[in-house]
């Protein structure tokens, strides 16, 4: 389930983001399974992850609200062709931002 974000808290994650390049890229077969897993992944070690689309580039926003739905997280933003995805391990005391 994704957390809501107060808007301080999705500014500061905007702002973190700037700094990261795209982990994830969603290319002309568009959302297939190992794009799922990916971006699952690079949750779970990143916490903050950039998704960048090569293809389906009329469906960003639509596509990002999948991948929130399927891998739990939160969409932080989507700009241009990118999109900004949040998910923090609660349990996790080392965690990377804490929201």
């Amino acid at each position: 389930m994704a957390m809501e974000l107060k808007s301080y808290q999705r500014a500061f994650l905007r702002s973190q983001a700037q700094l990261l390049d795209p982990v994830v890229y969603v290319g002309k077969e568009g959302l297939t399974e190992g794009v799922v897993n990916a971006l699952d992944e690079a949750l779970f070690h990143h916490e903050l992850v950039k998704v960048r689309f090569h293809s389906h580039k009329d469906d960003t926003s639509a596509l990002s609200r999948e991948l929130e739905k399927k891998t739990a997280s939160t969409l932080v933003t989507t700009v241009g062709f990118t999109a900004v995805f949040f998910r923090q391990d609660p349990k996790d005391p080392e965690r990377i931002y804490k929201i």
